[in-house]
């Protein structure tokens, strides 16, 4: 029993002895952390009082610490952002719905702005922006060199003032100029309409406003239908929606499904990570849906996408995403402005992250290009055919009643109308196809 006692004693100052050899290497390094910091902190110091002594003309004191917090924060990632009392408060306008401006939701790559996506009855979108194209210049002044917020800054400006900015897009060899007028920004969150018996609902942001809007207008489109019982399904229209609030992406999977995870976000303390699940209820009850994404769906769009394919509610249709798979907190500073810091990434039911990624679509379908209308090709859809029923003396068919063939007519109409919406937006025109034909499936047992 000595023997046993000496031995653990032994055992417990061994232990003593380990713990001491490493810990205090491990304070050592702790501290001299800590004074490498102080160390860059007080060269800031000495920059800053240079910079106001002896720079060739007096600069803003209060602009240049912005500047400092700015390019710490965007060294981190394209998304985490200073964002000054102006800005924090356009913020909080934004989310509410309404702001100034030209209606591009932006992001920053290889030192110029890109466009996420434009934002439906926006200027931009009336001028033409695109989802992908490079900002340049903004009235001939170059935006290589400024961090996001600068160059935004340069792009706002009265309501009614012009602004020219300077476009790079694949697929153009050369450079060209849009020119688009200032405007106040309200943003209609939900527009809906009917195609054949389907209901399309148009989500073009996620604000404050997203989830009633949705609510209401689905409502509206049934009604209009004649009811659920005659309704086909419902396609999600989420290009070009470049995102917006998380709570709000939530609502609308939510609106979609009857349970299960919606989304999971993990941060850098997996302890802090949070789960988002369904709640029971499902707006289009059990109805067929397709979503509709492109390269101009980000964040919370993508969110909804990758829920809904997850749970498999709905067949994803279109092109990849645009891959932001991050969350970013907005945290109120003192002198009312803020900060954005990415504080977590968010990850779909399936337990996949989207970042740098996107959501890839169940079945791919590309945009055709619009043609230019330069008559140089002529369009041989409009020329007339002939069938059977052109023919001089051709046979009665005798197999039908009148109503039967009022009925075959009728569908045929509808055959065509689908065809013409075809030419006007290809990939909605394949979505309602795809629910045409699953409700001519039926039922699976």
């Amino acid at each position: 029993m000595k023997k046993f006692v000496m031995v653990a004693i032994g055992g417990i100052l061994a232990g003593i002895v380990a713990t001491t050899q490493l810990t205090g290497p491990l304070l050592a390094q702790d501290g001299a952390q800590k004074t490498d910091v102080y160390q860059q902190l007080d060269l800031f110091g000495d920059i800053f009082e240079r910079i106001r002594a002896q720079y060739v003309e007096e600069v803003d004191e209060s602009e240049l610490i912005e500047a400092a917090i700015n390019g710490m924060l965007t060294s981190l990632d394209p998304h985490s952002s200073y964002l000054s009392p102006d800005d924090a408060e356009d913020m909080r306008v934004q989310t509410r719905g309404e702001f100034g401006g030209l209606g591009i939701e932006v992001t920053q790559e290889d030192g110029f702005v890109k466009v996420v996506s434009p934002i439906d009855g926006t200027p931009a979108d009336a001028a033409g922006v695109e989802a992908g194209d490079f900002i340049t210049h903004v009235d001939g002044e170059s935006l290589l060199g400024l961090t996001l917020n600068e160059a935004v800054d340069l792009m706002r400006g009265p309501v009614g003032s012009e602004i020219i900015i300077t476009v790079v897009r694949e697929g153009k060899e050369q450079p060209f100029d849009i020119s688009i007028i200032r405007d106040t920004i309200t943003l209609t969150a939900v527009r809906s309409r009917t195609e054949q018996d389907t209901v399309v609902l148009r989500v073009t942001t996620f604000n404050d406003q997203t989830y009633p809007n949705l609510e209401s207008e689905l409502k509206k489109s049934v009604e209009e239908i004649g009811g659920m019982e005659n309704v086909k399904g419902v396609v999600l229209d989420l290009r070009n929606n470049p995102g917006g609030l998380l709570t709000q992406a939530i609502r609308v999977s939510d609106a979609f499904l009857d349970k299960g995870e919606i989304v999971s976000t993990r941060g850098r303390n997996p302890a802090e990570g949070e789960r988002y699940n369904a709640t029971p209820g499902d707006l289009a009850e059990g109805k067929p849906m397709v979503v509709l994404i492109n390269g101009g769906s980000a964040s919370a769009s993508e969110i909804v996408a990758g829920a809904l394919q997850d749970h498999r509610r709905a067949i994803v249709v279109g092109t990849k995403s645009f891959g932001k798979g991050s969350v970013q907190t907005v945290m109120p500073l003192r002198g009312n402005g803020a900060m954005r810091l990415t504080t977590a990434r968010y990850y779909t039911p399936s337990g996949r992250s989207i970042q740098a990624l996107g959501v890839s679509p169940d079945i791919v379908v590309q945009q055709p290009p619009q043609r230019e209308e330069d008559g140089a090709d002529e369009d041989t859809s409009t020329r007339p055919s002939r069938s059977e029923a052109d023919l001089r003396g051709r046979l009665n068919n005798d197999s039908l009643t009148e109503d039967e063939i009022r009925q075959i007519e009728e569908d045929r109409a509808k055959a065509e109308k689908s065809a013409k919406l075809r030419d006007e937006d290809y990939q909605l025109a394949y979505a309602v196809d795809i629910l045409k034909g699953l409700m001519a499936l039926g039922p699976q047992d």
